[in-house]
């Protein structure tokens, strides 16, 4: 064990001693926040000193009339076709809006033009305001009033409550969960990539410079793998931790400058009373605040650390086996489509089936297999699962981690001392099967 730990104590050490690690540890988390205020600034600048637009309106119902915006004014006026496209051309106006004679049933050939692409926004904003106009026009040709329909519409909003066996009710939010599900998963898959290669060029550069030779001769290969694997795996929790702190502390300062809150400091601020005072007025915001205050951030934060590490070691020990296998870099591709598969499968799930639905049967056997749990199960663990599925997803992750660490250790002790030989799939059996 004491082997173990100094090679775990050089690993960390080495790295994280080095500038290249000091840097990108203070600068990437900055990077995320200073590009969000450079956006900000980029944002207000352009709210406060642009100019209203200015969009032309043929129309040749003389029926349409479209609402003013804060970006956007409307020109209605007797302007004829060609001479509304000249203006536009001239940059007299931002664009013209063309309305042919329509059918209300059919109202084809409705046409914007401009100098550039229009936004989506923009395009949205105009169907939408004349799809409520010809709606309201078609409901008063047929003898229906069209304020008695709006008044007789009625937003629904469903309010969601997880009911638990015991019979407490928590409410939560899909949307809220969604996100949670999506940051952890992501996070997860690209750490083990990341911290993974680190760990497969180490043992590459170790065999290539025949340090390694001297390093066996003095400790067991599987005792320099694991070592590898947990102190490496150290830096990036090290890294991951530092980054979460830079984050924070950048991002409140970045939003206080704005004048903005983050949602952390909105829900310490809303009181009870605030909520019963505000609930008629915001019932949506309310909700979404009563979830996050219903969501068991310390399960989640010590799930997400779990499946964070234990993925981690789980692909590590098949990083270093591939790194003990070849001779170059360029030699490790051919072996590591067996990795890349099951983190794609697990990655396109997330999105594909854990995210859309939790509980489906995919979604289960997603989180419950050991290649594609760590990601999976982060999905499924922000929507809150049954303790047994957990329990199970858990017990699998800590046996595959064994069983890769085994498997990993017969390829790492035969490969490691081998160099100039081709090595394919066939002979990685045959270690694995002799040793």
């Amino acid at each position: 064990m004491d082997k173990i730990w100094l090679v775990i104590k050089r690993e960390y050490l080495s790295r994280v001693q080095k500038k290249s690690f000091l840097l990108a540890t203070i600068l990437t988390p900055l990077i995320f926040p200073a590009i969000m205020g450079i956006f900000l600034w980029i944002a207000l600048e352009e709210s406060d000193g642009s100019a209203l637009k200015i969009i032309e309106v043929v129309d040749e119902n003389n029926m349409f009339f479209i609402e003013s915006s804060e970006q956007y004014a409307f020109s209605f006026s007797n302007t004829k076709y060609e001479e509304g496209k000249k203006m536009v051309q001239n940059g007299e106006r931002q664009g013209l809006l063309y309305i042919p004679k329509l059918d209300l049933t059919k109202p084809n050939g409705i046409i914007y033009y401009a100098e550039k692409s229009p936004s989506v926004n923009l395009i949205s904003f105009l169907e939408a305001s004349l799809k409520r106009r010809i709606e309201e026009q078609r409901l008063y040709e047929s003898g229906i009033d069209p304020e008695v329909i709006a008044a007789y519409r009625t937003k629904v909003n469903i309010q969601t409550i997880n009911l638990d066996s015991l019979g407490e009710e928590k409410i939560s939010d899909a949307s809220l969960n969604y996100g949670l599900g999506f940051f952890s998963g992501i996070l997860i898959y690209v750490f083990i990539f990341v911290y993974g290669n680190q760990i497969m060029q180490g043992v590459i550069e170790e065999k290539s410079s025949r340090i390694i030779e001297i390093l066996v001769s003095s400790i067991k290969p599987f005792q320099l793998m694991l070592g590898k694997i947990v102190g490496i795996g150290a830096v990036g929790l090290t890294q991951f931790l530092i980054w979460i702190f830079l984050i924070s502390t950048v991002t409140f300062i970045v939003t206080g400058y704005f004048g903005m809150q983050m949602p952390q400091q909105q829900v310490m601020e809303l009181t009870s009373t605030d909520l019963d005072q505000n609930f008629n007025q915001d019932s949506q915001f309310i909700e979404i605040i009563q979830a996050i205050q219903g969501i068991d951030f310390i399960r989640l934060a010590l799930t997400f650390i779990f499946y964070f590490l234990g993925g981690y070691l789980l692909y590590g020990a098949f990083f270093a086996a591939i790194g003990a296998a070849v001779d170059a870099p360029s030699e490790a591709q051919q072996f590591m489509l067996p990795i890349t598969i099951p983190l794609l499968i697990a990655y396109l799930g997330l999105f594909v089936f854990v995210l859309n639905d939790p509980n489906s049967n995919v979604s289960f056997w997603l989180s419950i297999i050991p290649f594609t749990s760590p990601i999976a199960m982060m999905g499924r663990a922000s929507f809150g699962i049954p303790a047994s599925d957990l329990l199970i997803s858990m017990a699998l992750l800590v046996f595959g981690f064994l069983f890769s660490t085994w498997v990993a250790g017969k390829i790492y002790r035969i490969g490691i001392l081998i160099h100039g030989s081709k090595v394919n799939y066939k002979t990685i059996w045959k270690w694995i099967k002799n040793s």
